[in-house]
C-alpha cells in the first residue's frame, strides 16, 4: 500500500507522497490517482523527498503525468501538511524552479494560512499568432513556471470571440510553447483587486492557482498600474500578493487545508 495525504488551496487539490515510493513510476501514479472517476483524484502530486539536513525537495506531477517545475498551491499545500504533521512553522520547499519559503502564520487545524516567498517575476508583453483566432496580444510572465497573461473586460473571461476555456487550451499546447505554457484570463477590478481564471498546463482548468495568482498580479501591476499591494480572485477564492518592485521577490498568502490521509494500492 502507498500512503498519501491530500490537501487542497482554494480547491487546486494535491496529493502529497513520499519520493521514496515513486522508484519511476512519477507519470504513471499521477495519471492513475489523479484520475477523479477511478481513483483518489486530484490536479497533481507533490512527491516529497527529505535530504537530510532538515532539506526538503519537490517534484511536481500534473494529473496527466507530465512534470513541471512548481506549484505555489502545491508547495503551500506541503507546507500545511509539515506544519500539522512535524510543527514546521516556517520551511524552505526546493522545487525545479527554485526554494520556495512557505511561513504559517495563522493556523487553524486542518486548514493553514500561509505566506510563501515566490521568486521574482519576468513580465514581457507580447503579441502571439493562434491558429483560428489571429493576433492574441498578452505578457508571457514566467516565475518559475511558464504563463501567458490575457487581459479581458468580459465578465466570463472570453477573449477572442471564445470561451476562456477554449482560447486557454488553445494556447497552453501550441508550437509557439516548447513546453506548454499556463494560461491566465485577467480582469482588473480596481486598482486593488483582479479577478482571473487559469488554464493550467498539463491539468486544464483549475479553481486557482499559486504561480498563475503571481503570474496574473505581476502582469497587471506591470502593464495595468495597479497596486503592488493585490488581491486576486479565482473560481476557488481569494489569495495576496505584495511585490513592492520589479527586482523584488513577490509574496503570495492564502490558505491551505488538509482533507485526509489514506491508502491507494500499488500500480
Amino acid at each position: 500500500m502507498i500512503s498519501f495525504v491530500k490537501a487542497h488551496a482554494c480547491g487546486n487539490d494535491f496529493l502529497v507522497m513520499d519520493e521514496a515510493v515513486a522508484g519511476r513510476n512519477h507519470a504513471a501514479l499521477a495519471r492513475k490517482l489523479c484520475s477523479r472517476n477511478t481513483s483518489v483524484g486530484a490536479d497533481g502530486i507533490e512527491f516529497l523527498e527529505r535530504r537530510g539536513n532538515g532539506e526538503f525537495f519537490l517534484r511536481l506531477f500534473n494529473a496527466d503525468g507530465s512534470e513541471a517545475e512548481l506549484s505555489g498551491n502545491g508547495t503551500r499545500c506541503v507546507a500545511a501538511w509539515l506544519a500539522k504533521s512535524e510543527g514546521l512553522m516556517e520551511v524552505a520547499l526546493g522545487t525545479h524552479g527554485g526554494v520556495r519559503t512557505c511561513r504559517v502564520i495563522e493556523a487553524s487545524d486542518p486548514t493553514y494560512l500561509i505566506e510563501s516567498g515566490m521568486g521574482v517575476p519576468r513580465v514581457m508583453p507580447r503579441t502571439i499568432v493562434v491558429e483560428g483566432v489571429g493576433e492574441v496580444a498578452g505578457a508571457m510572465v514566467n516565475v518559475g513556471n511558464p504563463h501567458f497573461v490575457i487581459f479581458t473586460e468580459a465578465e466570463d473571461f472570453s477573449a477572442h470571440g471564445l470561451s476562456w476555456q477554449e482560447l486557454g487550451g488553445r494556447i497552453s499546447t501550441s508550437p509557439l510553447f516548447k513546453f506548454g505554457t499556463n494560461v491566465e484570463f485577467v480582469r482588473v477590478v480596481s486598482e486593488a483587486k483582479i479577478a482571473f481564471r487559469i488554464f493550467e498546463r498539463g491539468c486544464g482548468p483549475t479553481t486557482s492557482s499559486g504561480t498563475g495568482t503571481c503570474a496574473s498580479s505581476a502582469a497587471a501591476m506591470s502593464l495595468r498600474g495597479v497596486n503592488r499591494d493585490l488581491t486576486a480572485v479565482a473560481e476557488g477564492g481569494k489569495q495576496e500578493t505584495v511585490w513592492t518592485s520589479t527586482d523584488a521577490v513577490m509574496m503570495l498568502t492564502g490558505p491551505a487545508e488538509i482533507i485526509c490521509t489514506g491508502e491507494v494500492f500499488p500500480l
